[in-house]
């Protein structure tokens, strides 16, 4: 595959990106009230389109800052939306997981180039598949997230917990599915492996690894690796699904409380807006991160129309991750132009607008895009910042 037609569409100004400013000076400074008016304007019309009770959302530019939360946290007492309510961030994980492999890789304790079969045994064409292929999803290993019979018992018990090397098993029963570097294809898998890897290079859990290199050095205290815990720390927002067999559209479930375990690597970190903000300009901008060199093959990294590069999404000069997990969906985007960090925060992952068959709620609008509402939210107020971006729905 080749990465540099696709990156030259993605992000055109590497060295900028590079280059921003060592400090986030509009920190405290708001944004002027003609720009916060229309920002405030395009949320609220588009929050009813989606299929979430509330949202929060956060945008800093070197102009100034601004969040707000709109709507409902609690559909049972009917509790507003107010920034700094903790959510569940979904594959947004995915991008700490890859910053980690990254950062052991400049400490010379890996190499991209390392074949999975170095540090995990059993994997179909583990011998040829690298660590830059899982980190890209090139792998051709499956997503066990593919298996019927994970789904199977996931959606008739959701809170279950599964151990990461069971959900690696789900998926070595359907894989591979093509030939390492071949083609893309989005896998949870790839990062669960990224995380077995992490602990075995380290010797330590892979939540240790993330309070040392990203947490504490970021200053990201209020962002948390839950493990089995299944309660998200106050204040946070009540999220609804329809991904469990005992939910109907009529009544979707609180999905709240419901085990991350099976998300791990992949998608198990709790977050807030202030946090998330900050670490979305860090990971578009590599500072407190990683060396400017390997920012650099981070931002050139992207492969095929689909923009995905070592464990971040670029589209329209936007890079980042979006994620979604029962009850809740996020973007987390930094616009590589302008210097622009953007935060959406949601309490439903349902999707809403023309879906197919996919489950909706009774009040689904009809004649839009089919969208989870975090995206659809980030795509009402991206114009207004510098660009218009479509994230795939995949999470």
């Amino acid at each position: 595959m080749e990465a540099a037609s696709a990156a030259q569409t993605c992000v055109h100004n590497v060295e900028r990106a590079l280059s921003a400013p060592a400090s986030d000076a509009a920190n405290t400074q708001a944004l002027s009230e003609e720009i916060a008016s229309k920002l405030d304007a395009a949320v609220t019309a588009a929050l009813p389109q989606s299929a979430a009770p509330g949202v929060i959302v956060g945008v800093r530019t070197p102009e100034g800052a601004w969040k707000k939360g709109f709507g409902i946290a609690d559909p049972e007492t009917g509790a507003p939306m107010e920034p700094g309510m903790h959510t569940r961030i979904g594959s947004v994980t995915k991008t700490f997981t890859g910053t980690i492999i990254l950062k052991l890789a400049e400490d010379g304790r890996l190499s991209l180039d390392d074949t999975i079969a170095e540090y995990v045994p059993g994997i179909p064409n583990g011998e040829k598949i690298t660590l830059r292929h899982l980190a890209n999803m090139t792998s051709g290993i499956a997503s066990y997230t593919a298996s019927e019979k994970f789904v199977e018992l996931y959606l008739t018990e959701p809170g279950v917990a599964f151990p990461p090397e069971t959900l690696v098993q789900y998926a070595v029963e359907i894989s591979p599915i093509f030939e390492p570097g071949s083609q893309y294809d989005y896998s949870n898998t790839n990062t669960i492996l990224l995380g077995m890897v992490i602990e075995k290079v380290t010797g330590q859990p892979v939540e240790t690894a993330l309070r040392t290199m990203i947490f504490e050095p970021l200053d990201l205290e209020n962002t948390f690796w839950p493990g089995k815990q299944t309660e998200i720390p106050s204040p946070y927002a009540h999220g609804i699904t329809l991904q469990s067999y005992a939910a109907t559209p009529e009544a979707p479930l609180n999905a709240t409380n419901w085990n991350p375990a099976s998300l791990w690597a992949a998608g198990e970190i709790i977050s807030d807006i202030d946090d998330l903000l900050t670490y979305g300009r860090a990971l578009g901008t590599g500072q407190g991160l990683l060396k400017a060199a390997s920012q650099e093959e981070r931002l050139r990294s992207f492969q095929g129309p689909e923009a995905y590069g070592l464990a971040l999404r670029c589209t329209g000069e936007w890079v980042g991750h979006t994620g979604e997990v029962p009850g809740y969906t996020t973007v987390v985007y930094y616009n590589t132009q302008t210097d622009t960090t953007v935060v959406i925060q949601t309490n439903s992952d349902i999707p809403s607008g023309d879906c197919g068959s996919a489950d909706v709620l009774p009040s689904n609008p009809k004649g839009i895009s089919c969208s989870l509402p975090a995206m659809r939210i980030f795509n009402a107020v991206a114009p207004l910042l510098g660009g218009t971006a479509l994230p795939k729905t995949e999470q």
